[in-house]
């Protein structure tokens, strides 16, 4: 079993970038069948329902080892910053 450790991008509702946490999850390893009664999508592996939280990338890769868990860590991508003026919005561009 594999478990993906990254560090989930902010939601648009959010503004700041304090309290980043790092996720811990598995991979799916049964395939996905759809209920015929109510037409829900299920699989029998329990573990791709889980999803844990960790405040440092450290802490995460040290539960993974700690375990036993074979892991992939993804870094997050550097943010690029644009430098923007408010006089660029009236600059004639040709």
């Amino acid at each position: 079993m594999t478990a993906r450790i990254y560090q989930p991008t902010k939601s648009v509702t959010q503004s700041g970038r304090a309290s980043r946490h790092w996720v811990l999850e598995f991979h799916q390893d049964g395939k996905r069948e759809i209920d015929g009664l109510m037409g829900w999508t299920g699989s029998a592996d329990t573990r791709a329902q889980v999803s844990m939280k960790f405040s440092s990338r450290d802490d995460a890769v040290s539960y993974a080892l700690r375990k036993g868990l074979d892991y992939e860590l993804e870094e997050p991508q550097a943010r690029r910053v644009r430098a923007k003026s408010y006089t660029d919005n009236f600059i004639r561009k040709i």
